[in-house]
């Protein structure tokens, strides 16, 4: 049997991310071969992952990030199943760490994420990887990407929602970004404005208003008119140019703008919640 060295255990652990233990005993198992104990670790990820493929992974960490230019931004999700490992100052970092691959390698879609070299290995086996390491079913879930002259990100306390708004100008104050960032997060628009608002949505919302004017026992031919009115309703509710500054509410969004430049708007936006 080989003498398996704390430096050894050390090394291997740098280079997983394993724990101490795990790491000492897969050195013990493979007599000392470092690249066989990688294996293990590996293969304890996979087994790990097989196993917990029915758990809920609902807890994470959300994060948003632009580039230097400030004209792209990309949102990353990564999932555990405990608000416990979500926190965890490493688990965090992990995420954080794929954010950055994302940005510096100008990502497209989350295959591509999933493909880049992480340390030696894929992000996608990076991930696998930290099954068997935290021992919690881990996946990297979720991938966005906005490109726009001017794109600023927003990541809530604690990584469980981050948005992104991308601007038709560059910014002259960053803060203004900064509040409408923070305005998706807190009011979750459906769109950016009225056209925006797919077909679906308006004919529900349509049916809805004109079902609530029958229940309040509105006369049949006003109902269509009614359920109109409720639609105006919700679209300064819920599309982010028309509603209501959380800041000041006695202006929309646009007026906002059109406070710092007579021509910017938002040119979309994108929201993710752990909690939906």
């Amino acid at each position: 049997m080989a003498n398996i060295k704390a430096a050894d255990v050390a090394k291997l652990r740098k280079a997983t991310g394993a724990g101490m233990m795990d790491c000492k005993n897969a050195l013990v198992e493979t007599d000392g071969n470092f690249d066989d104990a990688i294996d293990i670790i590996r293969k304890k990820g996979q087994a790990i992952a097989n196993k917990r493929a029915d758990r809920d992974a609902a807890e994470g960490c959300v994060l948003s990030k632009v580039t230097e230019d400030g004209k792209t931004g990309m949102i990353v999700v990564v999932n555990c199943e405990t608000d416990f490992v979500a926190k965890n100052d490493k688990f965090v970092k992990f995420t954080n760490d794929i954010i950055e691959l994302a940005i510096s390698n100008n990502c497209k879609t989350i295959e591509d994420l999933k493909a880049l070299d992480f340390e030696g290995r894929t992000v996608e086996a990076q991930v696998l990887e930290q099954n068997g390491i935290i021992g919690e079913k881990v996946e990297l879930s979720y991938f966005a990407r906005i490109d726009s002259e001017n794109v600023v990100p927003y990541i809530h306390a604690g990584n469980k929602l981050a948005t992104l708004v991308g601007f038709n100008e560059t910014l002259d104050d960053i803060q203004i970004g900064k509040d409408v960032a923070m305005q998706v997060a807190a009011m979750n628009p459906v769109a950016v404005d009225k056209g925006d608002v797919s077909k679906a949505v308006i004919e529900k919302e349509i049916e809805i208003g004109k079902e609530q004017a029958r229940q309040e026992g509105k006369p049949e031919n006003l109902i269509e008119k009614i359920a109109m009115g409720k639609l105006g309703k919700f679209y300064k509710e819920n599309t982010l140019l028309n509603q209501a500054f959380v800041k000041d509410n006695k202006k929309t969004i646009t007026q906002y703008l059109k406070e710092s430049s007579k021509d910017l708007t938002v040119t979309e936006f994108n929201r993710f919640s752990l909690n939906a």
